[in-house]
């Protein structure tokens, strides 16, 4: 696996309030082809928002995990994901596939996305849910890095 992070996309419950805030702190949104997701540049990867509960259910899961005592009783979704974009779906089966026989657990099996994509989501050992995605509008150019559209 290349040593790369494509997105960092955070959930949110108010997705207005969220974009507003990064564009007054000078992040211009772009990538605008899709409303429900607000997407900034930030160097060689991007920044996303999406509503929190559709990142959820986008990666398979559903709750935000229990808090009991200030503990963590149960690990739940924790309102981010993690892309990794590839050049190929072959390439999305094979990561997703080395992840798990590396100590990973398949969250998602890899699908053909209602977007135009393929991806599947794994979740590392510490529980962080990583997406592995083809998306033919947004290829990692030759040194891993995307780069948005306006």
């Amino acid at each position: 696996m290349d040593q790369r992070i494509s997105i960092v996309t955070l959930g949110t419950d108010d997705m207005a309030r969220a974009v507003a805030f990064w564009e007054a702190m000078g992040w211009p949104r772009k990538a605008r082809k899709f409303d429900a997701i607000a997407m900034f540049q930030c160097g060689g990867l991007a920044f996303a928002l999406y509503p929190f509960d559709k990142l959820a259910e986008d990666c398979g899961m559903t709750d935000r995990g229990a808090v009991e005592g200030g503990a963590v009783r149960r690990r739940g979704f924790g309102g981010f994901t993690l892309a990794h974009n590839v050049r190929s779906k072959a390439e999305v089966d094979a990561l997703l596939a080395r992840a798990v026989a590396n100590g990973a657990t398949l969250q998602k099996p890899a699908h053909d996305a209602f977007w135009g994509g393929y991806s599947g989501y794994f979740c590392d050992p510490d529980g962080h849910p990583w997406e592995v995605v083809y998306n033919p509008f947004m290829l990692p150019g030759p040194d891993g890095s995307v780069t948005l559209a306006d």
